[in-house]
């Protein structure tokens, strides 16, 4: 039967690089909130991202459903910054009997911060298509990032 993993982490913590080691481990496919909005919107969605990432959440869900039917394992790369959000997928999927796992990845200040700067010049050099993280951004998300607690995790990454 086929599984959900949900990456959760802070912005820039390396969830996407993990995520696409587990899809080569488990021949599972990736669903990016980030990388399906930057390839339709682009950088700046203004005040829209919130409402455009509600939208192709949405989405996903529905392609995520369609993978697992097919016997295809999904990885979600969505972030799950807040509590409420990891019940609600965690329920979702429950609740139609699909098995899946949470697997939340740590990271220190100041790795997060080097990590933030270094994918800053390479979206500045176009070697990345991920977001500028500048500090009010990173302000932004930090401030909405709920540590999730033990209980909730399946898989606890320390980097």
């Amino acid at each position: 039967m086929a599984k959900v993993i949900f990456i959760c982490g802070k912005i820039c913590c390396g969830k996407t690089t993990y995520a696409y080691q587990l899809c080569r481990q488990n021949k599972a496919a990736v669903l990016s909130v980030d990388e399906l909005m930057l390839a339709i919107w682009g950088q700046h969605c203004g005040d829209q991202h919130d409402e455009y990432a509600a939208s192709t959440q949405k989405y996903l869900l529905g392609k995520s459903l369609e993978l697992i039917e097919s016997g295809m394992d999904v990885i979600l790369d969505w972030g799950f910054w807040q509590k409420e959000k990891r019940d609600f997928i965690r329920e979702f999927y429950r609740s139609r009997g699909i098995a899946c796992e949470f697997h939340y990845i740590e990271i220190s200040d100041e790795v997060w911060k080097a990590r933030i700067q270094k994918r800053n010049e390479a979206v500045l050099a176009d070697d990345s298509c991920a977001y500028y993280v500048d500090e009010n951004l990173a302000a932004k998300f930090e401030l909405r990032f709920e540590l999730p607690g033990r209980d909730e995790i399946d898989v606890w990454i320390k980097q």
